[in-house]
């Protein structure tokens, strides 16, 4: 068993506090369930957001998934480059699992879907 990275992103429409937590859970369930992740295989779990992102912090999603209570999220704002997608949700989830690299499910929704186009399997 090994420490992977498993990525995923989404986008909102607007940044309202439910717009946030949904589209979040939504994503980090998504990304549980694509590569068999239970809560207890989770080493810690990142959140960044594009900085016109702030009216709830989308760790509070994570935390309120059944089960998740106790895994180590953090958010953050990712960096302001222009012309960088807008209203953006990325998530870098650090799993111990028996999973190969390759056959990591990298999840990415809505707009997201356009940023890595060369990891859709």
């Amino acid at each position: 068993m090994t420490v992977r990275g498993i990525r995923g992103a989404t986008t909102v429409e607007s940044d309202e506090p439910l717009n946030v937590l949904e589209a979040t859970k939504h994503l980090v369930v998504e990304m549980a369930a694509a590569n068999s992740i239970e809560p207890t295989d989770i080493v810690s779990v990142l959140i960044s957001t594009t900085t016109d992102v702030k009216s709830s912090f989308p760790a509070k999603a994570v935390r309120s998934i059944e089960g998740w209570k106790y895994v180590p999220v953090m958010c953050t704002h990712e960096m302001d480059v222009p012309g960088g997608m807008a209203f953006c949700i990325r998530i870098l989830m650090h799993v111990n699992t028996d999973i190969k690299q390759i056959d990591v499910r990298h999840v990415y929704q809505k707009d997201a879907i356009s940023l890595r186009l060369d990891l859709e399997k």
